[in-house]
């Protein structure tokens, strides 16, 4: 079994954790840790939930293509929304972002008390390439 922990450049780093772990054996899943619309430079960005989530998915996509793969590999989302937002608009942004010709993967939603500052929305994700 090959395991690989991976940071593509651009993204925010913390010594504490990984972006994606990626496990081979016998086909390649990557597990993608709770990410945000943060970059390396400018911090958060997005004030609503639609923004954050919009960047936040774009920062997924980026960790995918860092292993070759796409939106379109991801079997399950779990996403973690500060309470006092709408999901509604979560989904919304999604819409955006999603190929409606992608079979849809399973979904786990939490609302929690907070995240970081400024912070409404996080999302995880396991791909299957």
């Amino acid at each position: 079994m090959n395991v690989r922990h991976i940071n593509p450049g651009g993204l925010h780093r913390a010594g504490a954790f990984s972006q994606a772990v990626v496990v081979e054996h016998p086909t390649k899943t990557i597990w993608i840790g709770g990410q945000s619309d943060a970059d390396a430079v400018s911090g958060f960005a997005g004030r609503t939930i639609g923004e954050q989530t919009v960047r936040t998915l774009r920062t997924i996509a980026t960790v995918l293509e860092a292993e070759d793969a796409t939106l379109a590999n991801v079997v399950h989302w779990t996403v973690a929304i500060v309470e006092g937002n709408r999901a509604d608009e979560c989904l919304a942004a999604f819409r955006q972002v999603w190929d409606p010709a992608d079979p849809p993967p399973a979904v786990t939603v939490h609302f929690v008390a907070g995240l970081g500052p400024d912070q409404v929305v996080q999302i995880g994700a396991v791909a299957v390439v």
